[in-house]
């Protein structure tokens, strides 16, 4: 998980690796239910492909995105006007390119001269092609569907490399278990566990396990297990605190 600033998912794990620490002295470790917290699945800080002024930011904090939808511009008016004048000659180039045809079947001009005139079609469409690809880029797609968790940019703003937005994808959710290092082995790829988040309504989900880790954390006496808990709809927040029961 990507750490990003202001965030509880970081925190929330460290936390998870202190309380697991802590028990792991104990001599009574109840293996069947361990300490977990609930992490986004993915977590993109979202950046401009070039450097501009932003004209909009279409979504505020909280609200979902779709994959592919426009959630910023930049301003493109010189852009805008390149891929007006690319198309304008692509569409006379055309037209050229119909009467010479004409001339042609007349001989009425060389063939050297003929390709001389289709070169400069492909040429010009070539250029209305890197026009649109330039104002393209003016333009700030969601690549998840997902919630906007960070705006960090209003319209007016000069930017360059840095995050405009942070989203998350919620579905599936990433339990995220820091358990003693002497449960490793005993859990597998693909086994199921029942998973009930803390405070407020206790609920209780299935989850299937995706990640071990195969090196054990020395200085903790630890290992990290990931599952995958389906969320449809992201009706179950991220951040939770939660248990996890093998059995």
């Amino acid at each position: 998980m990507k750490r990003v600033k202001g965030h509880q998912y970081v925190s929330g794990l460290l936390w998870l690796i202190v309380a697991v620490t802590a028990q792991a002295d104990l001599s009574d470790i109840n293996m069947d239910e361990l300490e977990c917290i609930l992490e986004p699945n993915k977590e993109i800080e979202i950046s401009a492909a070039v450097s501009g002024v932003l004209s909009e930011v279409l979504v505020q904090r909280g609200e979902k995105v779709n994959r592919g939808q426009l959630l910023a511009r930049l301003v493109s008016g010189p852009e805008r006007a390149a891929v007006e004048l690319a198309q304008a000659r692509v569409e006379f180039g055309k037209r050229k390119s119909v009467r010479n045809e004409d001339l042609y079947q007349k001989e009425l001009i060389s063939i050297h001269e003929k390709d001389e005139l289709d070169t400069e079609l492909l040429i010009s469409e070539l250029q209305l092609k890197q026009a649109r690809e330039n104002l393209k880029q003016r333009s700030i797609m969601s690549p998840i569907n997902g919630i906007v968790v960070e705006r960090d940019k209003d319209p007016g703003e000069y930017v360059e490399t840095e995050p405009l937005l942070t989203v998350v994808s919620l579905d599936p959710l990433n339990v995220e278990v820091v358990a003693p290092a002497e449960i490793f082995g005993s859990i597998k790829k693909g086994m199921t566990g029942k998973v009930t988040t803390l405070g407020g309504s206790n609920k209780t989900y299935q989850a299937k396990v995706i990640l071990i880790d195969q090196v054990i954390d020395a200085a903790s006496g630890t290992i990290r297990i990931r599952l995958a808990l389906n969320n449809p709809r992201s009706r179950i927040p991220a951040g939770l605190r939660c248990r996890i029961d093998f059995n």
